[in-house]
Order: C-alpha cells, then structure tokens, then sequence
C-alpha cells in the first residue's frame, strides 16, 4: 500500500516531467514490458532484442532533443515491478552504449581506411610525376605507367576524400541517437 508521501511524490515528479521545458523528455505508453522487446526473441529481458518499432518510436521522439534526456516509460500501476523495471533500465543502457561504440569503431574504421586510400593516390600520383621526369629514353614504358598510374592515383585520392567525408556524415543520425539514449535518464511512471 503506498503512502500518502510516497504517492504526493510521485505526482509531483509526473508534474516535473510535464511542467518543466528545461527538461527534454521523451515519453512512450506501453501496454506491458514486451512493448519494449522483440516478439521473436525468447529470452529475458537482461539479454533480450529490443524491438523495431520501440526503437523507431524513440528515434522519431529523440530526433528534435538535445542531450540530457530523460526517457519516461508509461505503464499501467498494476503492471509495474521495481525489478522487472531495474533488469530492463540495464538492457536498454547497454543496448544504447552498445551501438553507440559500434557506430564509433564503423566512424574511425572508414577515416582509417579512406586516409589509406588518400595516401595511396598521392604515392600513385607523385610516382607519375617522378616517372614523367626521369624516364625521358623509354616513352613507351613512361606512357604506359603514367596512362596507369595518374587515374589510379586520382581514383584513391578522391574515393578516400570521399569516404572521410561521406562516412561520418552517413552515421551521424545514429551515433546521435544512441549517444543521446545511452546519456539518457530512464524512468518507468505509472498511467
């Protein structure tokens, strides 16, 4: 049985939450815990998928917010369990952290491997040019390696631009979900 306190607290901290715009929240009804998990996946929610559609809802919810979120799960009183809630606070922290991380690694993988490529194309293209130089007798074999050598090196250099560019820019809208579901703050709040 909840007391007097207990319960003017907690309606206080529903009013916080839809009083105060210095908080960015983002609040999702569920009809039960399962809301948030994979229909397909049999496991517990310590190590269980989370669903698409709880993902895509949060994604659309988090897309106009700042850091410093507060992720606020609705559900029924007579469904809630402090421990069931606290398992799953966990599993969405380390799902968020988790992609997070990945997406980091993908980032820094594809700059490595497209300043390799930048690399490449100005050792392809300085080669050209020492070869237009010093090889003034065999026009043939100068031809040749410049014919292959020019392209080749532009070819690296501008596909390794383009990746260093590109690639971040590609994975930016979810490293910024995940680095803003991962900060966030996770509440389950009765409806």
């Amino acid at each position: 049985m909840e007391t007097k306190e207990e319960n003017h607290c907690e309606e206080t901290e529903k009013q916080d939450i839809q009083n105060n715009p210095d908080i960015m929240n983002i609040s999702l009804w569920l009809d039960d815990y399962d809301d948030i998990f994979s229909d397909f996946d049999p496991r517990p929610y310590s190590n269980r998928a989370l669903s698409v559609d709880f993902l895509d809802e949060a994604k659309r919810a988090a897309k106009d917010k700042q850091e410093g979120l507060e992720l606020n799960l609705l559900i029924k009183e007579n469904l809630r369990d402090v421990k069931t809630e606290a398992t799953i606070k966990n599993r969405l922290k380390s799902h968020f952290k988790k992609h997070t991380d990945e997406i980091k690694k993908e980032i820094k993988k594809a700059v490595t491997k497209g300043a390799i490529f930048v690399a490449i194309g100005a050792i392809l293209m300085v080669l050209s040019t020492v070869i237009a130089i010093k090889l003034s007798s065999m026009n043939m074999l100068k031809s040749i390696l410049i014919v292959l050598f020019d392209p080749a090196g532009w070819f690296f250099f501008w596909d390794g631009m383009d990746t260093i560019i590109s690639e971040p820019k590609k994975a930016h809208p979810n490293l910024t979900f995940y680095k803003k579901m991962s900060q966030a703050t996770i509440n389950f709040t009765s409806y």
